[in-house]
């Protein structure tokens, strides 16, 4: 997302959004930007008018995911591990209650 983020920054400042220019907003804020992933989004906003985009609150990001399977690919691991870490919370609050009813 922040590489979104980058790019409606750039284009705010009425800079051409650019490899180079995703690049340099992100490493500016302590980012280390992924090459390919600045490539697919300058890819995929070629033909979007991100004025029109912004207009009709049409939002980018999806675009953007579609075009660069490596954002879709984090945000899943990001998922997964959110669920991993859901899972062992409820184990050990099973094991807790189990614990307690033993103790009775």
């Amino acid at each position: 997302m922040e590489y979104v983020y980058a790019a409606l920054l750039i284009h705010s400042a009425n800079k051409e959004v650019t490899e180079e220019s995703i690049t340099s907003v992100l490493e500016a804020a302590g980012v280390e930007a992924n090459p390919v992933r600045a490539k697919a989004l300058v890819a995929a906003l070629e033909e979007i008018d991100i004025e029109e985009a912004i207009s009709k609150g049409v939002a980018v990001a999806p675009t953007t995911v579609a075009a660069a399977p490596v954002a879709a690919s984090e945000e899943a691991a990001a998922t997964a591990e959110d669920t991993v870490e859901a899972e062992k919370k409820e184990e050990e609050k099973e094991k807790e209650e189990e614990s307690g009813i033993e103790g009775l």
